[in-house]
C-alpha cells in the first residue's frame, strides 16, 4: 500500500502539503518564521535553510511533469474509442468458411484379425484386409479462406481441400456456394478455389507486400476456429523468415502470436491497413490449441500462386537454378575469406543451366537474389519461387575474395530426358511398379533433387512383387546386375533376361543401397 500512495502522490501532487515542510523545519531544527498578527516575518538565520528546501520541493516535483508528459489521458470521446473495429469491418466479409466433404473407404474387421499371434500365421492371406468388410463413410473437415478478387478466387491452405469430394464455401452474410478447384499446390500449401456469383461484386481483400513486413508490426488473424463463427484475434509479427517447419517444400513463414486454432487454416492475417500479408496455415502445439506460436505463408508467394491461377495454368511452374547449395558455416566463410558467414555456397552445377549460363560456378557464394539477401537453401528457393518466370534478375555472388554481378534469366526446369511412364511386368523383382525417366522438372514436382538423373519409381501395386520385395515410391533405380540405369529404356533391356540371381542398386532417402533377390 506504502507504494502505491507513493506512485499516486508522484502523479498527484497531493503529498507535497504542510507536513513535508514540518519535516524540513525539524530536519535543519530552526525556526523557519515567526508569526505577527498582520505578518510573518523570516528568521534571517534561517534563511539558507529556507533556500535549501525550496531546492529539494524543486527536485521532488520533476517527476509530476514529467511522468505527465508520458502519459496522456484521452482528451476527447474519439480517442476513447478507438478500436480495430473499423479495420474489421472493411476486411471481415472477404474472409469465408469452406467445408468438405469426402467419401472413404472403412475396412470393419474382426478383432480377432488384429491379434499378433493369429497374424504371425495367416498374415493378410484374407484379402489384405484381414478378413474384414468395407462400407463407405463420408469426411467433412473445416477451414478458412479468403477472396482475392470480386470474381470470387479465394486462396486457401492445401491441406484444407486435399482429397475432398465436395467443397462449400460460406459468406460471412451465410450464402453458400459450391467451389470448384482451380490449382491445389502441394509443395506450398496453397490452393486457389472459385465460386460464381452471378452479377454480383465479391467483397475482397488486397494484398500487401510481405517483404515490408517488420518484426513487432500489428497484425489480425480472422478465420473460423474450431466452427465457433467468425473470429477475430490481434498479435504481432513475432518472427520473419521462420523455416523448419515442416508444413510445405517453400519453408519462409511469418510468425505471429496472434491466437490460430484448428479451423484457422487459410484464414487471413491483415496489418493496419486492411491488407493481406499472409494466410494462416500452422501452429506450434502440444495440444491442438493455440500456445501464441502461429505461421502464415507469405503474401508474396501467395501472389505467385494466384497469378497462376489466373493464367489458367493447373500447376504452378517456378524459376529452377540449375544448381544445387548448402548453407555458409564458419568454417568455409574463413576458408572463402569472408567477415562473416552469409549466403549459400553452390555446390554442384546442372551444366547448361540457369546458373552455369549466368557465369555461376561451385564454389561461389550467393549473397542476394533481386536485392534480398539469402541466409540458406530454403530461403533461395522461396525468393525464387516468388519470382515470375521470363525476366531476369540480378544476383550477387562472392568470388575469390571479391562481390561480383550477374543477370540469372528466370526460366522454369525442363523436362529432359522425357519421363517415359511404364509400368513394368513379367517374372522380376521389380514388376508391378510405375517408373519414369527423372527429369529436373519431375524431381521439382516431386520435391526431390532437381540435378538428381535415373529411373525413379512413382508408384508400386499392392500385393505385387515389388512390393514384396519391398520397393517404394521414390526409389531411384541405379543399376541393375552389372548394368547402369539412366533411362527406362535401359531398365526395361536390364530385366529382360531372367538370371537366378537380381542384384539391384538403388538410392533410397539419399543414401545408396544393394541387395540381391534370387529366383
Amino acid at each position: 500500500m506504502a507504494q502505491i500512495r507513493s506512485a499516486k502522490s508522484e502523479l498527484t501532487g497531493a503529498a507535497f502539503g504542510l507536513p513535508q515542510l514540518f519535516v524540513a523545519r525539524r530536519f535543519f531544527g530552526k525556526r523557519l518564521w515567526q508569526r505577527t498578527p498582520f505578518s510573518v516575518s523570516i528568521n534571517k538565520s534561517a534563511f539558507p535553510a529556507i533556500v535549501m528546501a525550496c531546492f529539494i520541493l524543486a527536485a521532488m516535483a520533476v517527476p509530476i511533469s514529467s511522468a505527465l508528459a508520458k502519459k496522456k489521458v484521452p482528451e476527447n470521446q474519439v480517442q476513447i474509442q478507438l478500436s480495430f473495429a473499423p479495420l474489421v469491418k472493411q476486411a471481415a466479409p472477404a474472409v469465408v468458411n469452406i467445408y468438405t466433404r469426402r467419401v472413404v473407404q472403412q475396412v470393419v474387421r474382426s478383432p480377432l484379425f488384429e491379434d499378433p499371434f493369429f497374424r504371425r500365421f495367416f498374415g493378410d492371406r484374407f484379402g489384405g484386409n484381414g478378413g474384414g468388410r468395407t462400407r463407405r463413410k463420408q469426411q467433412n473437415s473445416l477451414g478458412s479462406g479468403v477472396l482475392l478478387t470480386s470474381g470470387g478466387l479465394i486462396v486457401t491452405n492445401h491441406h484444407v481441400i486435399a482429397g475432398a469430394d465436395e467443397i462449400t464455401v460460406a459468406l460471412s452474410d451465410r450464402r453458400e456456394f459450391e467451389a470448384e478447384l482451380v490449382l491445389d499446390d502441394e509443395g506450398t500449401d496453397l490452393a486457389v478455389l472459385k465460386i460464381k456469383a452471378e452479377g454480383e461484386d465479391l467483397p475482397y481483400l488486397r494484398l500487401r507486400d510481405s517483404d515490408d513486413l517488420e518484426v513487432g508490426d500489428l497484425v489480425l488473424a480472422i478465420g473460423n476456429p474450431f466452427n465457433v463463427g467468425q473470429t477475430v484475434t490481434s498479435g504481432i509479427v513475432s518472427a520473419l523468415a521462420r523455416t523448419g517447419i515442416g508444413v510445405s517444400d517453400f519453408q519462409f513463414f511469418i510468425q505471429t502470436d496472434a491466437a490460430i486454432n484448428p479451423g484457422n487454416s487459410g484464414g487471413a492475417l491483415i496489418t493496419m491497413d486492411g491488407r493481406l500479408v499472409g494466410i494462416n496455415s500452422a501452429i506450434y502445439s502440444k495440444t491442438g490449441g493455440s500456445h501464441g506460436i502461429g505461421f502464415a505463408v507469405p503474401s508474396a508467394m501467395v501472389r505467385a500462386v494466384l497469378a497462376s491461377a489466373k493464367s489458367g495454368m493447373n500447376r504452378v511452374q517456378r524459376p529452377w537454378l540449375g544448381a544445387a547449395t548448402q548453407t555458409v558455416t564458419p568454417d568455409i566463410a574463413v576458408s572463402l575469406s569472408m567477415d562473416r558467414p552469409r549466403g549459400v555456397m553452390v555446390r554442384a552445377m546442372y551444366e547448361g543451366g540457369p546458373a552455369d549460363r549466368a557465369g555461376m560456378a561451385v564454389g561461389d557464394v550467393i549473397l542476394d537474389l533481386d536485392n534480398h539477401e539469402v541466409a540458406s537453401p530454403k530461403a533461395l528457393n522461396f525468393r525464387l519461387g516468388t519470382r515470375m518466370i521470363g525476366k531476369s534478375i540480378p544476383v550477387r555472388i562472392w568470388r575469390d575474395g571479391k562481390v561480383r554481378n550477374v543477370k540469372l534469366a528466370l526460366v522454369s526446369a525442363p523436362e529432359t530426358p522425357l519421363r517415359d511412364i511404364t509400368v513394368l511386368a513379367g517374372r522380376q523383382p521389380l514388376a508391378g511398379a510405375t517408373v519414369a525417366n527423372l527429369s529436373p522438372a519431375l524431381g521439382e514436382e516431386l520435391g526431390l533433387d532437381t540435378l538428381a538423373s535415373g529411373v525413379i519409381i512413382l508408384k508400386v501395386e499392392p500385393r505385387s512383387p515389388a512390393r514384396r520385395f519391398r520397393f517404394r515410391k521414390g526409389d531411384l533405380i541405379l543399376q541393375i546386375n552389372n548394368a547402369r540405369i539412366n533411362l527406362v529404356d535401359d531398365l526395361g533391356a536390364a530385366l529382360k533376361t531372367p538370371v537366378e540371381e537380381w542384384r539391384v542398386t538403388m538410392q533410397r532417402g539419399g543414401k545408396v543401397h544393394t541387395f540381391r533377390i534370387g529366383q
